[in-house]
C-alpha cells in the first residue's frame, strides 16, 4: 500500500492566530504519524495560481491520511484555520 500525502496551499489572513491552529492540529498529527516534508519555506510560483504557504505531509497510507483529516482533533483545528486562512487541501497517493 503506497504512502499518502496531504498537499496544502494556504493564504494566512491572520498570522498572529496561526499558532493557535498549529497547536490545535498537533494532537491529530502526532496520533496519525504525520511526517512534515514541506512546511512553508521559500518557493517560486512558475505556473497557475499560488498561495503564500505550501505544506506537504506524509502518512503511512490513504486510510490514515483520511482518518487524520476526519478526526475530532483535526476538525477542531479546521474550524480555527477557516477563520484565519484560505486554503486548498488534497490527499494524493504516493508511488507504489
Amino acid at each position: 500500500m503506497p504512502k499518502a500525502y496531504w498537499i496544502a496551499r494556504v493564504s494566512v489572513r491572520e498570522p498572529d492566530r496561526y499558532p493557535e491552529y498549529v497547536e490545535t492540529a498537533r494532537p491529530a498529527f502526532e496520533r496519525f504519524g504525520a511526517k512534515f516534508l514541506v512546511r512553508g519555506g521559500a518557493f517560486e510560483a512558475l505556473e497557475g495560481d499560488h498561495r503564500n504557504r505550501n505544506v506537504v505531509i506524509e502518512f503511512p497510507d490513504r486510510e490514515t491520511a483520511l482518518a487524520c483529516y476526519n478526526s475530532a482533533e483535526y476538525q477542531a483545528a479546521i474550524r480555527i484555520r477557516q477563520q484565519i486562512a484560505d486554503g486548498d487541501v488534497v490527499i494524493v497517493d504516493g508511488v507504489s
